[in-house]
């Protein structure tokens, strides 16, 4: 299964990250042009737009730059700010610490007067052979050479990614890319790191938990672990953050996303995720689990069927499950009490360690000295060890010494400390230590921390500043975002080209903690679901057209936020708001693949018994109903579609009725042959009240139904036509996911009926799309139909590589396909009777192809070169 290429640039989320260097206010022009033409080759632009900070911490950047792929300069007249105690600007620190095998691309503005270091930057760039450089003379020309240049790397990058090596062998790509990148190096944790791979090396324990409190750096451990034990696992490595869930039953949902797997209803999860772990060495990080540890059986039962995997845990409780090998993270080494606090003592310490490079990311001219090692070593004791404890007061050097921290510990941390007896001690000090970091907070920061504490994972500028409306800190959210990153309480970085923020759990607990106690939690989680409704209402109407590759990106990095603003809607008995929020989102619950997610909540606001609309029910019954239609159809299924049916017919939904209506008739066919009749009545009339509506996406949906129904009858001329139709209705709303269902179930019959040469075009083009979506499924079907053009073409080695390859991507998702649908495997079993020799050679090479190099031997030349940008994000 390992997947082999060269190594191409890649990313944690798929996306080519473009790192943007230039000074802030003098090119915010073209700045804003560079943007623009990442952006229209569907990269993510990396770019400090925070703004008002004349030098963001190095380290900050320095994370930037390691989790970026090319690294643009612009160049005008200004050489930037040097801040106090640097040599350098950050305009120069950036391109010094750009690795030395990033791409470089270099824009200089012509006929500007420059500052003579900028000069002299410029010069030595002109000498590195690592770095491409041009003139500009406007904004509009820049963004249209940075366009050309970046599409020119990147068709040589895929070019570089297909090649073979002189052995004949070809590198194998990176299989931990999901892993999140570490904003910081960590320190100290050598031993524990060497410990946990000894564990995952020796095969014995199926699950790895790593137990401790919260800020003891459980999260930090398992990450460094994952990357250490890469080649144990050449199958992959996963990172499941549960830190947005808090159901139990949404484990499998979070593990499914981050296999790849859509959730589209038509097979249990559970029996999906198995599939796709089956004869695999993965590994599975599954972060923050405290919360949900009753579904930790769920765990024994996935290693039961996939004996390969491994999972690797993180909590601050034990799960008692079979097979579960618990690690004690411990806190760092501080220095001995009572022993005095010798220079090389202190600095030899890891808690130490670490507080002195914290601290000299936060203030570069600090340093470790005679005069300061006894407060350090102080600190340090007095924080246990507990590494977000260090973290938070290393932050503070930039305005207190290490004497004044110590000085202030000494006479705070032991009252904080006293008022919390309740927790564990080393509980008790972490939370003491936030409380002393938020006491130094000027107002209203320390208000605004608490109200962040409604966000889930992370959150947007845009959202921070809805949120403050009518709060204390109304106004201030730029600055006091900066000003809470500055302090450590709030972690900001990009996530497909755009600038997020985040709080560490245990930071996001207190501020909620501290939310609730003072009466404002419900108001506050009030104002972030109106947010995220508004926000659904502005991004949904999207989904069914040309903008629907971008809502559906979009949705996913709110993902979180709309998960916590649903819950609370149920939660407060706006029953109603959270049926409207769950329907308006149904197409991309149906693309992204969330229905059993959708299912849990729909199913606990229907057992919250509260007055509902008759419209809410249906809705909820809908998705309720929806796993149950594909497998375990029953007549009751039937009949709880049909009531939706007449519930949103009365509430005057025509819209919603027909959608049911369709539902209700594929229940019919899953659940009797002799209702066929009557589901394709249904279909029809479904289809037609969409068309009559203008639904364009609900009605291609359907014609693709009434299509497989066709075909399941043996009228493959009708079947052919509602293909057709379905791809014209898609094609003329740019709803490019329909396009690619219906294309590769149209081109599939044509297969089965001998029309080879017009299935090829129609395969070309829906894997073209396919691709261009990331759409692994869709992707499978177009290998898997060009496959069957290969064996009725004769060709066995490309037939048997193809099929080969399509089945890893399957195997990978979890993904079972109808067989009566299934048309490549009697062209290929032909071939085994006739060239069995060169089938077996391909299905052999093509086990060891990725999915680029699958999809390159599967496409002609042209089309290949327009999927080299997609591709190189894949």
């Amino acid at each position: 299964m390992t997947g082999v290429s060269r190594p191409a640039i890649r990313t944690p989320d798929q996306r080519i990250r473009v790192f943007v260097s230039s000074t802030l206010r003098e090119l915010a022009d073209e700045r804003r042009a560079v943007r623009a033409a990442v952006e229209r080759m569907r990269l993510a632009p990396v770019m400090f737009e925070l703004g008002a900070r004349p030098h963001p911490p190095r380290d900050l950047y320095r994370s930037y730059l390691s989790q970026s792929d090319v690294f643009v300069g612009i160049y005008g007249a200004s050489y930037g700010w040097v801040a106090p105690g640097e040599e350098v600007s950050g305009l120069e620190d950036e391109y010094n610490l750009a690795p030395a095998d990033m791409p470089k691309l270099i824009y200089i503005k012509a006929d500007e007067p420059r500052d003579d270091r900028l000069q002299q930057l410029i010069d030595r760039i002109r000498a590195d052979d690592t770095a491409a450089y041009l003139p500009f003379r406007s904004a509009e020309e820049l963004e249209a050479q940075v366009a050309d240049d970046l599409a020119n790397l990147l068709a040589e990058r895929f070019d570089d990614s297909r090649a073979v090596a002189a052995d004949g062998e070809v590198a194998p790509a990176s299989a931990t890319a999901r892993i999140p990148v570490p904003y910081t190096t960590t320190i100290g944790r050598e031993r524990d790191v060497a410990a946990v791979r000894e564990l995952l090396a020796r095969g014995d324990d199926r699950v790895v938990s790593l137990i401790g409190p919260g800020g003891i750096g459980k999260s930090r451990l398992a990450i460094e672990s994952a990357r250490a034990t890469e080649d144990l696992f050449p199958d992959g490595t996963y990172f499941v953050l549960l830190e947005g869930v808090l159901e139990p039953e949404l484990l499998l949902p979070a593990i499914a996303y981050a296999l790849g797997i859509r959730d589209n209803g038509e097979a249990a999860l559970e029996e999906r995720i198995a599939h796709a772990l089956a004869d695999r060495r993965v590994l599975v990080v599954l972060d923050n689990f405290e919360q949900i540890v009753e579904a930790a059986p769920v765990l024994v039962r996935l290693y039961s069927a996939a004996p390969l995997a491994n999972f690797l845990v993180t909590s601050r409780i034990v799960l008692r499950i079979r097979g579960e090998q618990v690690y004690e993270v411990g806190a760092l080494e501080t220095p001995r009490p009572g022993v005095p606090p010798a220079l090389e003592r202190v600095r030899a310490s890891s808690a130490c360690a670490l507080f002195v490079d914290r601290a000299s990311a936060a203030k570069p001219s600090f340093a470790l000295t005679d005069e300061n090692a006894a407060a350090v070593s102080y600190i340090c004791r007095c924080l246990e060890g507990l590494p977000l404890a260090i973290e938070l007061a290393a932050a503070k050097v930039r305005v207190l010494t290490p004497q004044a921290i110590s000085d202030r510990l000494e006479q705070s941390l032991p009252l904080l400390t006293a008022a919390v007896r309740d927790l564990p001690e080393r509980h008790r000090t972490m939370r003491a230590t936030i409380d002393w970091s938020v006491s130094l907070l000027p107002a209203p920061l320390p208000d605004m921390l608490e109200d962040l504490g409604v966000f889930a994972t992370r959150f947007t500028l845009d959202a921070v500043e809805a949120l403050g409306a009518g709060r204390s800190w109304d106004g201030e959210a730029v600055d006091g975002l900066a000003a809470l990153v500055d302090g450590s309480l709030v972690a900001q970085t990009e996530v497909a080209g755009r600038s997020v923020f985040s709080l560490l759990a245990i930071v996001r607990e207190y501020a909620l903690g501290r939310l609730k106690a003072r009466g404002s939690a419900d108001v506050v989680r009030a104002a972030h679901a109106d947010y995220y409704r508004e926000f659904v209402a502005r991004v949904a109407p999207g989904l069914g057209g040309s903008g629907q590759a971008s809502a559906v990106a979009e949705l996913g990095l709110e993902l979180p936020n709309l998960r916590a603003a649903v819950r609370h809607l149920i939660y407060t008995d706006r029953l109603d708001d959270a049926g409207d929020f769950a329907w308006s989102l149904l197409i991309y619950w149906w693309i992204a693949g969330f229905f059993g997610e959708v299912r849990v909540w729909m199913l606990e606001l229907l057992e919250k018994g509260g007055p509902i609309t008759s419209h809410t029910r249906a809705v909820a019954w809908f998705f309720a109903l929806w796993g149950e239609m594909w497998q375990r159809p029953s007549a009751e299924v039937v009949a709880g579609l049909a009531e939706c049916v007449r519930l949103f017919t009365d509430e005057g939904d025509e819209d919603a009725a027909a959608m049911a209506l369709a539902a209700r008739a594929t229940a019919r066919v899953q659940f009797s042959a002799t209702d066929v009749d009557k589901a394709e009545g249904e279909l029809t009339e479904a289809a037609a009240t969409l068309r009559r509506l203008g639904n364009g996406w609900a009605e291609a949906i359907t014609e693709v139904s009434l299509g497989r129904l066709a075909w399941l009858r043996g009228r493959t001329d009708q079947a052919l036509e509602h293909f057709e139709r379905a791809t014209d209705v898609a094609r003329a709303g740019n709803d490019v996911f329909t396009m690619s269902v219906a294309g590769n179930l149209r081109s599939r019959l044509r297969v089965q009926r001998g029309e080879i040469e017009a299935a090829e075009r129609e395969f070309v083009d829906t894997l073209v799309l396919s691709v261009g979506l990331h759409y692994d499924e869709g992707v499978a079907y177009g290998l898997e139909g060009l496959c069957a053009v290969a064996g009725a073409k004769g060709d066995a080695w490309r037939a048997g590589a193809l099929a080969t390859a399509a089945d890893a991507i399957r195997h990978r998702i979890g993904v079972f396909d109808v067989e009566a649908f299934t048309v490549h495997t009697v062209s290929l079993d032909a071939l085994r009777a006739t060239d069995g020799a060169a089938v077996a050679d391909g299905e052999r090479q093509g086990a060891e192809l990725s999915v680029a190099e699958a999809v390159a031997l599967a496409l002609p030349e042209p089309e290949r070169t327009i999927t080299a940008e997609a591709l190189a994000r894949w």
